[in-house]
């Protein structure tokens, strides 16, 4: 009974195939939206569960439909979100790597240089040197 109901609740993702691409469209323009507004440094970091609620799914439907859809989870799409604007910002600016890290969300500019790190394999100071 359980297998066969896990069954039916994986199929819905293969099956929902448009509204599944519309669902994804939608939270990358959340996304791209509340990192194009200016009080980031007072909002801070986009919370999955607040990204959730405006798309109104939960957290862990939405996070299923992304893994289906991208092999990635929420928290990990929003990752590379940061991590590709903390590239342009780092490529194309003169800031300072705290005052980008501020920039985006970041409470401490050290979260931001380890998750950077971790992503990239590069510290944001050795990313801008290679880049330059």
């Amino acid at each position: 009974m359980l297998n066969r109901s896990e069954r039916f609740y994986q199929r819905q993702f293969i099956a929902r195939k448009k509204s599944n691409h519309a669902l994804l469209e939608q939270f990358e323009n959340l996304l791209n939206d509340y990192f194009k507004r200016e009080n980031l440094i007072t909002r801070g970091l986009p919370a999955v569960k607040n990204i959730c609620s405006s798309l109104n799914l939960s957290p862990n439907y939405l996070s299923r439909l992304l893994k289906t859809l991208t092999g990635k989870s929420t928290q990990e799409f929003i990752h590379e979100k940061l991590i590709q604007l903390a590239k342009e910002k780092l490529s194309t600016t003169g800031l300072s790597v705290n005052e980008i890290a501020y920039g985006l969300g970041f409470e401490h500019p050290q979260s931001f240089g380890k998750l950077f790190k971790k992503k990239t394999e590069l510290t944001p100071l050795e990313f801008r040197k290679a880049f330059n």
